[in-house]
């Protein structure tokens, strides 16, 4: 294969810009279409039979997981590599059994990044390190079929929380104050304090109690 024809689906544009710039200077990969959800992508692929699509898991109208598991069922001879932000367990496991080339964390390097892209154009599997981990754990303890493979659901946060206000929200659900979150995240208790205005005012609570359940309620612990 001398070049890699790409399609990114994901439904923010910057993102898809910030990937484009990081192979558009890179020999052998070109980014031929993009889409901004899974039935974009299913209808980009029909239409321009691309070796690789790199597929985000949150969009609206049809989410990554379903894509995938749309272009495994149909026969689709496209390599998929799902990049996202989220490396906790349900996702990865739900990506493999959607039958998933690949998983990698947005977070990833440039070098990362186009070994992913390469491996699994040339037939081959991509598991960054903390998703191989999932992997492993899962295949040790037998547990093959953690999540239905018939119903794959990903559950939005209303609240669009950031991974720092995630962190936040766990500690103080475990009752720690201003001064062990700043600690523990190696913040200043000033930082600490502002965030946790902040957390309660996105999320609209008065009181811990209030917090504790819609935390529950929207699953965002």
């Amino acid at each position: 294969m001398d070049i890699i024809n790409v399609v990114l689906a994901d439904d923010h544009v910057l993102v898809r810009d910030g990937i484009k710039a990081l192979i558009e200077d890179q020999p052998g990969i070109i980014v031929i279409d993009e889409a901004s959800n899974g039935i974009e992508a299913l209808e980009v692929i029909a239409r321009n039979k691309p070796h690789v699509l790199i597929i985000d898991i949150r969009m609206p109208e049809m989410n990554g997981i379903e894509a995938v598991g749309a272009i495994t069922k149909a026969g689709i001879d496209v390599k998929t590599l799902v990049l996202s932000m989220h490396d906790s367990e349900e996702y990865v496991v739900q990506a493999i059994q959607a039958g998933a080339d690949g998983y990698l964390l947005k977070g990833a390097s440039k070098e990362e990044f186009l070994k992913a892209v390469t491996k699994v154009a040339s037939g081959g599997k991509y598991f960054t390190g903390d998703v191989s981990a999932i992997i492993m754990n899962n295949f040790v303890n037998g547990n093959t079929n953690v999540v239905s493979k018939s119903k794959v659901e990903i559950k939005e946060d209303p609240f669009k929380l950031t991974k720092r206000e995630k962190q936040i929200l766990s500690l103080v659900l475990q009752l720690k104050n201003n001064k062990d979150i700043a600690d523990e995240l190696k913040i200043s208790k000033r930082t600490a304090e502002v965030h946790r205005f902040n957390l309660m005012k996105k999320l609209e609570v008065k009181n811990l109690m209030e917090l504790s359940n819609k935390a529950k309620e929207f699953g965002l612990v």
